[in-house]
């Protein structure tokens, strides 16, 4: 592949993850909910059985400082509250409340019409291959904003 080839890959690849991400971010907005790539990537952390602080700044690759302001946004808008740790009586261990879960699902739907958009532009066939292309060259591990 010729420089100028790879160029305009990325390029198409990086202006595809930014609409996906300004699409659900509107769609999570238009469902009532606060449409903020942050809460989204927090959320997807916090959904998996819950977290602390510092899962949260590991996840999102941010400063425990700046991840503890973040949670102190959520607790104090009713998308996520502090419980007792189950197994460290220091932590707090962070859980979505029901309008954390209902962001999450808004989320979730709105990422869902934009990806039938792309199947009725490639065809649902080509999206699924799509898919596993990707899946095969993506980074494991957390998928981080582009602060």
């Amino acid at each position: 592949m010729q420089n100028s080839e790879a160029l305009s890959l990325s390029f198409a690849l990086l202006a595809t993850a930014g609409e996906l991400v300004r699409r659900i971010n509107d769609g999570v907005a238009a469902r009532g909910h606060e449409g903020k790539s942050a809460y989204g990537f927090a959320f997807t952390r916090i959904a998996a059985g819950g977290a602390t602080v510092s899962d949260v700044a590991a996840h999102l690759g941010v400063t425990k400082q700046a991840a503890s302001q973040l949670v102190d946004e959520l607790v104090r808008k009713g998308y996520v509250e502090r419980r007792p740790h189950p197994r460290d009586a220091r932590a707090r261990l962070l859980v979505l409340t029901e309008l954390g879960w209902a962001s999450t699902r808004a989320a979730e739907e709105a990422a869902a019409e934009v990806v039938r958009e792309w199947g009725a532009v490639l065809g649902e066939a080509e999206v699924r291959e799509l898919g596993r292309q990707l899946l095969r060259i993506a980074p494991k591990g957390p998928i981080r904003p582009s602060w």
